[in-house]
């Protein structure tokens, strides 16, 4: 298909965290789609590798990697491996997360520490050791997908929402430090009818309280992603766009 120039990323390299699946999967298809190789990461391996053979299919290349991304030296090792497979990444998009509900009083220290790593610490470390390499490259672009959560407080996922606050705090401060070069930007995701939303309520599944009355589907993510990756969007670092249905 003929592409817009605007949204061409033919021979750009992207990893996506969380790529096999969800907003993960949606934006990994899109970014194929419009001529991007791209390095698919999360826990599952087996599923990680039949995200790449739908990019194969499309005529682009893909790596699966298996990586758990709350801890540094997985985070380093799955830096490693995309450079060692394309010799470069033009765009980083931090999408692994989870946000499990406990009441605050019964939350156990693994349970919060592993909500941080997931949500804060893996992040930065990929998005540090991204952007020094982008820097000393060509440049390039870093989306953090958020939360509403982290704008609008919940109760029983404090962790997470606080992690999340933390992350749109770090990619206003991680676009002043690998700027100019380096753009980052994050993406605050409302509810959308991913596989979180197996365990919701069949009501919640069909309404929201927020200016759309309803959840996302997981396709509605990808505009977002795509303008914010585009090089055309040289001007846009450190914000945040809302894709949460006017929550």
């Amino acid at each position: 298909m003929a592409l817009d120039p605007l949204f061409d990323f033919t021979g750009k390299v992207v990893l996506v965290t969380g790529g096999s699946r969800g907003l993960g999967y949606q934006m990994v298809k899109a970014l194929a789609a419009r001529g991007a190789n791209v390095v698919i990461a999360s826990r599952k391996l087996e599923a990680c590798e039949l995200v790449a053979d739908e990019v194969r299919a499309l005529g682009r290349e893909a790596l699966a990697v298996s990586a758990h991304v709350g801890k540094w030296d997985a985070c380093d090792e799955l830096v490693q491996a995309a450079y060692d497979k394309f010799g470069k990444l033009d765009i980083l998009i931090n999408n692994a997360g989870m946000s499990p509900a406990c009441p605050s009083h019964e939350l156990s220290e693994a349970l919060f520490d592993s909500i941080l790593n997931l949500n804060l610490k893996g992040p930065f470390r990929l998005a540090s050791q991204v952007a020094h390499r982008m820097r000393e490259g060509e440049g390039g672009s870093i989306i953090n997908i958020s939360s509403i959560a982290s704008l609008h407080p919940l109760p029983g996922v404090v962790p997470y929402g606080s992690a999340k606050s933390g992350l749109n705090s770090m990619s206003v401060s991680l676009a002043r430090e690998y700027g100019p070069k380096v753009r980052v930007n994050t993406i605050a995701a409302g509810p959308f009818l991913t596989d979180i939303a197996d365990a919701w309520t069949p009501e919640a599944r069909e309404q929201q309280n927020n200016s759309m009355g309803r959840p996302g589907n997981p396709e509605e993510i990808v505009t977002a992603a795509l303008m914010l990756a585009s090089p055309a969007s040289s001007f846009t670092t450190g914000a945040l766009i809302r894709v949460d249905g006017g929550a």
